[in-house]
């Protein structure tokens, strides 16, 4: 390969990998062409890309980007998989790959400057919650004290109105209708 065909390629590699901030890396040696297209398919429709890549190349690519320190995983036929979408889910999809074909080899992942190594560690990735799940998680823990301190306050306030509620009815009754005489005793004065 010529020098301006590998610095191309290294430019391209380079502007896929400077918004990212994890990456997952995956072996495809011993999976058909096949099977590759296909999993690549199933990472495209969530939106996941999966890049074949000269580990020299990529590197020299990732020097200068969040990624540096991931070139460890780099070792014989790589593939990085990476997208928009957060890297527990990345790993989800993988593990869930491995499971349907065992000649997938899991590299390993590396997010946040922090590298796991081998499919323990994408499976330990893929265990951890997603941003939105982590957001839910946060949410309910600040929201759950509000609510039973609501719950806490309304309660007896609930059960004083409904006792009241029915002392009064109960007083109604046990009174004899004072408006009926008062309105019979007005009538014949009238007439």
């Amino acid at each position: 390969m010529s020098k301006k065909v590998k610095n191309l390629i290294e430019k391209e590699l380079t502007a896929k990998f400077s918004p990212l901030d994890g990456v997952a890396v995956i072996s495809p040696k011993g999976i058909d062409g096949t099977k590759t297209n296909l999993l690549r398919r199933r990472l495209g429709a969530k939106g996941v890309k999966m890049t074949v890549v000269k580990n020299t190349l990529a590197k020299r690519a990732a020097g200068s980007t969040k990624l540096k320190g991931f070139e460890v995983l780099l070792d014989g036929p790589s593939a990085v998989v990476y997208g928009k979408t957060s890297i527990a889910s990345i790993a989800r999809m993988l593990v869930e790959a491995a499971k349907n074909d065992e000649k997938l080899e899991l590299r390993g992942v590396f997010f946040d400057g922090e590298l796991y190594r081998g499919a323990k560690g994408v499976e330990q990735v893929s265990k951890l919650p997603t941003r939105e799940e982590a957001i839910a998680s946060i949410l309910a823990a600040i929201l759950g004290p509000g609510r039973k301190l609501a719950g806490a306050v309304k309660g007896p306030g609930g059960k004083l109105a409904a006792i009241l509620k029915t002392v009064e009815d109960k007083a109604k009754e046990k009174e004899p209708p004072a408006a009926a005489p008062a309105a019979a005793a007005a009538a014949p004065a009238a007439g």
